[in-house]
């Protein structure tokens, strides 16, 4: 349980994330992860990295019992530091990053995969931001990365998800394929990234990030603000309680958009 690396080949360093039993990770290990990234990236034997899950789903975004069990705004404010944290570290990772995405792929899980340089997904994987339903915003920035504006708006404004081929057909995810065959998929992937030259991979994706359109960093951080102010103003907790008593035990009700 926690946040792993493993080196099954030479040049690649698998990321395995392991939260029973949605994968919705508590403060910690959102911080976790980000360590966990950025120092594979720093790693000069790594040429990239695959990012995956074990369980059910790839994420289920925040762990929102602990926010609910907090008396106080610690764990909200918390989990919006650990988010961005993880979300900057897949970005600013110094080498080529893979999700490798299998089942629910809700709120944080957006903000991994939508600042991951690749994507492949399983036939079962779907993608969504739940926030509006969870008391809480965020993550549009990594949603309006991997479909188009009006589509991002409408799965943000209506909770929905979207599923791995919709997002191929988009361009986004790379290849999809049956759930068996998910990890090798990844793996050769990212065998043909880590083929080439290291010194060169790091200047690309150095190059890459400082020519993208939009600074991710600073569009997340403002959609937070948003956030703050609904927990705030007592709306984010009226909400993501009702949200908790419908949903029971199913994948949402343990995890929460970020």
């Amino acid at each position: 349980m926690g946040v792993s690396t493993a080196s099954p080949e030479k040049g690649i360093a698998v990321v395995t994330v392991d939260f029973p039993p949605v994968n919705a990770l508590p403060v910690q290990g959102w911080y976790d992860l980000a360590d966990t990234v950025t120092a594979a990236g720093r790693d000069p034997g790594v040429r990239c990295v695959v990012l995956t899950a074990a369980g059910r789903g790839f994420n289920a975004g925040v762990d929102i019992k602990e926010i609910q069990h907090d008396t106080g705004h610690t764990a909200l404010i918390g989990a919006n530091h650990g988010c961005a944290a993880a979300f900057s570290a897949v970005y600013d990772c110094e080498v080529p990053v893979i999700a490798a995405v299998h089942g629910h792929c809700l709120g944080g899980g957006i903000g991994l995969v939508g600042n991951a340089d690749a994507i492949v997904a399983s036939e079962d994987a779907t993608f969504g931001l739940p926030e509006l339903d969870r008391g809480a915003l965020g993550a549009a920035t990594h949603l309006a990365r991997l479909v188009p504006q009006h589509l991002m708006r409408t799965l943000y404004f209506t909770s929905r998800t979207a599923t791995a081929g919709e997002l191929h057909r988009h361009g986004s995810v790379w290849q999809v394929v049956k759930r068996d065959q998910l990890h090798d998929t990844a793996l050769a992937l990212a065998r043909e990234i880590a083929a080439k030259d290291g010194t060169l991979l790091r200047l690309a994706k150095a190059a890459l990030n400082g020519i993208d359109p939009v600074d991710v960093r600073r569009s997340y951080r403002y959609e937070q603000g948003f956030t703050f102010e609904a927990g705030l103003g007592g709306v984010g907790a009226r909400v993501r309680n009702t949200f908790g008593r419908d949903a029971g035990s199913s994948v949402g009700g343990k995890g929460e958009a970020s």
